[in-house]
């Protein structure tokens, strides 16, 4: 693990008091979807907490909603580990995987080859539990955004087949897409039961926090995740991208990249300030939304130093 400089995040921690209670109905869950069957299936997803990043990201929300959350999130890095987590991938397998995927939550039920097994039902029922919850408008947003970021998952592993290693800017843009932080974002609404117009989600000012807010969270994720990156991403993680631009050792690119992060961190909170008045019918639900995004950079930040998936030595982060 290289040693890695201690971040400062203004934004406040939370955690909801419900996680306990959560991790037992997503294990039980779980057990249902045969994504684990024994004791060492319950100890490894209980290490991974996935009920616990839910609960930093969505303090607030009712038990219920947030076992089902915390669901997502195991299922969105079960689908990550199954694209993303070889130095070998095979991109035409990954993108039949993909499609069938989509076409899933587009409504086909035709049997599918290759996304099968604990994630197909796993989704089949997450999707059922929000199409039943949210406007269809919402669904929309829900599957764009998990299409967009399976491109760029695509996308990933075209380069690491080719060899192809993007720059520092290549490398944001990229990691902008192949990041579910939009998914987080979006699923503020269902936590909090609040409805966003299309016209104000997609207005750029609130456009510029989520950009904000994704770039941290995947920054970070490539700080912690750096040891597993240099054997399996190819060059496509920020400390990489930025060791090979400035012809850097890696323990050098560490703090450089450590040091982007802060400057996009201090700059977040005037991002914020910058979001304009929608009305008072609609204030309450943007403000929902932009605490939505905020939690989903601390939330992250907290759950990475004491989930199994990064757990070997974190920094300080007040």
């Amino acid at each position: 693990m290289y040693a890695i400089p201690p971040v400062d995040c203004p934004i406040a921690p939370r955690l909801s008091p419900h996680v306990a209670e959560a991790e037992r109905e997503l294990t039980g869950w779980a057990r249902k979807c045969g994504l684990i069957s024994d004791d060492d299936g319950r100890r490894w997803l209980a290490a991974e907490a996935y009920a616990g990043h839910a609960g930093r990201i969505f303090p607030d929300v009712e038990p219920a909603d947030l076992a089902l959350l915390g669901m997502i999130f195991a299922w969105f890095y079960l689908v990550d580990d199954a694209c993303d987590g070889t130095a070998t991938p095979e991109p035409g397998r990954t993108r039949r995987y993909v499609t069938e995927l989509l076409a899933l939550l587009h409504g086909s039920h035709r049997p599918t080859e290759l996304f099968t097994g604990p994630p197909r039902t796993m989704l089949t029922e997450i999707w059922a539990a929000l199409r039943d919850e949210m406007p269809v408008a919402w669904q929309e947003r829900f599957t764009d955004g998990v299409a967009r970021y399976l491109d760029g998952v695509i996308e990933e592993a075209e380069n690491k087949t080719a060899g192809r290693q993007p720059s520092v800017a290549e490398y944001v843009e990229l990691r902008r897409v192949a990041s579910a932080a939009e998914i987080s974002h979006l699923l503020t609404e269902f936590a909090t039961h609040t409805r966003l117009p299309d016209a104000i989600y997609h207005h750029p000012a609130l456009r510029a926090v989520r950009t904000a807010g994704n770039d941290l969270l995947s920054w970070f994720n490539d700080l912690y995740s750096l040891d597993k990156d240099i054997a399996t991403a190819g060059g496509h993680n920020l400390v990489l991208a930025i060791a090979r631009e400035r012809d850097l050792p890696i323990e050098a690119a560490v703090p450089a990249a450590v040091a982007m992060w802060q400057e996009r961190m201090d700059g977040f909170g005037a991002l914020r300030a910058r979001v304009p008045s929608f009305g008072t019918r609609f204030d309450g639900a943007v403000r929902c939304h932009l605490d939505g995004v905020a939690r989903s950079v601390r939330g992250t930040l907290d759950w990475t130093l004491v989930s199994g998936r990064y757990r070997s030595g974190a920094p300080e982060t007040p």
